[in-house]
């Protein structure tokens, strides 16, 4: 069972390094400052691509963002409103550039750092044979094939949950360190507020029992 595995590994990644890419994906991190609106561009050579959208606030303020996808035509696609990720796929059905915006109007002081993705990928179709009357008959995968697809499908499972453990890690990680920056100032406040208090009653002290010049 576990040759039979390690076969089948060997195979998928043999394919894929033979076989020509048929996505194109970008990632990046970006950092929005308050009261910015950043975009970034796409093109689609054909009409029919799949588009997959990813994005994740990592750092800053309450982590959200409002996103818009913008097609060729100006006609929006996507539109979201204080959100704090999204996983979106839709088919560019025109050749053109798509427009991916982020927009931090809603602060006024506060950055905010994202990680997003964009990934083209052209759908490839099956094409199917026709038999003697001229009837198309679905082609029939062999088991290796459907091996191949499930451990693609099993692969981008893993990669999508790295991606959320990943944003989990970085928003705790940012909300360790801000509750740790705030109960350092209240701890220094605290402090000084006490040392302040003591000063005035030793203060207040001295000056009752003080004895006035002439006084008996």
């Amino acid at each position: 069972m576990r040759c039979s595995v390690a076969y089948l590994l060997v195979v998928l990644f043999s394919v894929l390094s033979i076989l020509p890419s048929g996505t194109d994906a970008t990632a990046l991190t970006y950092k929005v400052v308050a009261n910015e609106k950043a975009c970034f561009f796409v093109w689609s050579d054909k009409p029919g691509k799949k588009v997959g959208f990813y994005f994740a606030v990592q750092e800053g303020g309450s982590f959200d963002i409002d996103y818009t996808v913008v097609g060729p035509d100006s006609d929006t696609i996507l539109k979201g409103e204080q959100e704090k990720q999204g996983d979106y796929v839709f088919t560019a059905n025109k050749a053109g550039e798509y427009a991916f915006c982020f927009s931090n109007n809603m602060s006024t002081w506060a950055d905010k750092l994202i990680d997003f993705e964009v990934t083209v990928e052209h759908e490839v179709r099956p094409q199917f044979k026709k038999d003697a009357l001229g009837v198309e008959q679905p082609e029939k995968l062999t088991e290796m094939e459907e091996s191949l697809f499930r451990l693609s499908g099993s692969l981008s499972n893993i990669a999508r949950t790295q991606k959320y453990f990943r944003t989990r890690e970085n928003r705790n990680s940012a909300t360790v360190i801000s509750t740790e920056s705030r109960i350092y100032w209240f701890a220094f406040l605290e402090s000084l507020g006490i040392i302040t208090m003591a000063c005035l009653q030793v203060y207040v002290i001295k000056n009752f029992f003080r004895t006035k010049k002439g006084g008996v």
